[in-house]
């Protein structure tokens, strides 16, 4: 199988996360002009895609619409010429709002954000497909709600990311291309290392990117101490990465990571030693074909 990653490296900054509090990272972002903030730091260390989950006014998570649609304009403010003009898209990150919310959110919930009118309209979005135990919680993906979230991404031509937490999902996946329900080529997040999901070992990354359709780009997440291994092996084997307080909060055993930007240059560091360059958000609009030239 043929697995195209691109030759320059694109980072994900996920920011915040639904289950982190400012108890265990009390640097972690919670309000919209918090998160826009946060990043823009990430993708001027080198992010060029940044992964959305929101909080509400008493930081618990939210899929209010409302929230996002704030969020998402702060970032973009922040790209706009002195004119307001729209936002630079050789600057400007790819937004990729959750549809997976929080546990217990319902289907309506977690939709919500790809209902987003006009100009703070995501260029992405996450689909897990399928339902994972999280320790004594299950993160419920049934096969209606999976497709009716790609029905929705499609009407709103917002480009999905596939999140995987374990092979089954990779066959979902590709079910959902052969019902004409997403479009390939697929980008993939392997999620790995998650409490019920694939560990976070070289070998289960290896069979997992042996196992996704042909043409397919992927990018791998890291859950806790696995973030910086996988990263760096995907690197070398030509993904890409996934970093940020959603999936670790430290920067080594025992020490808290200053920001998510930093996690971001550390990983920019190690793919400049090991000879990769690092993509703009407008050559990770190219490799991702959300620059309308598919």
């Amino acid at each position: 199988r043929t697995v195209i990653a691109g030759r320059k490296l694109m980072i994900t900054a996920a920011l915040v996360g639904a289950e982190v509090s400012r108890d265990q990272q009390p640097n972690l972002p919670l309000t919209p002009e918090e998160i826009a903030a946060a990043a823009v730091e990430a993708s001027e260390a080198g992010a060029s895609i940044v992964h959305l989950h929101v909080r509400d006014a008493e930081g618990n998570p939210t899929q209010d619409p409302g929230v996002f649609s704030r969020t998402i304009k702060l970032i973009r403010k922040h790209y706009q010429g002195s004119a307001g003009s729209a936002a630079a898209p050789g600057r400007c990150p790819i937004i990729q709002v959750s549809t997976g919310g929080a546990i217990g959110m319902t289907a309506e919930e977690r939709m919500a954000p790809l209902g987003l009118a006009g100009a703070p309209k995501p260029e992405m979005a996450t689909l897990t497909t399928g339902s994972v135990n999280f320790g004594s919680d299950v993160f419920l993906n049934p096969p209606e709600l999976i497709e009716e979230l790609a029905r929705r991404m499609r009407r709103a031509r917002i480009k999905p990311e596939i999140e995987v937490f374990d092979t089954g999902m990779i066959r979902t996946a590709q079910e959902l291309i052969d019902k004409g329900l997403v479009k390939p080529p697929l980008h993939f997040d392997l999620v790995m290392g998650a409490p019920g999901g694939v560990p976070g070992t070289p070998r289960d990354l290896l069979h997992l990117v042996s196992s996704l359709p042909d043409g397919s780009t992927w990018s791998v997440a890291g859950i806790g101490r696995a973030e910086l291994e996988l990263g760096t092996i995907a690197i070398i084997m030509g993904g890409h990465v996934r970093v940020g307080f959603e999936d670790n909060i430290f920067y080594t055993r025992g020490v808290l990571a200053e920001s998510n930007a930093q996690l971001v240059a550390r990983m920019v560091r190690i793919a400049r030693e090991l000879g990769r360059e690092i993509a703009s958000p407008l050559e990770a609009r190219r490799i991702l074909g959300l620059d309308g030239k598919d």
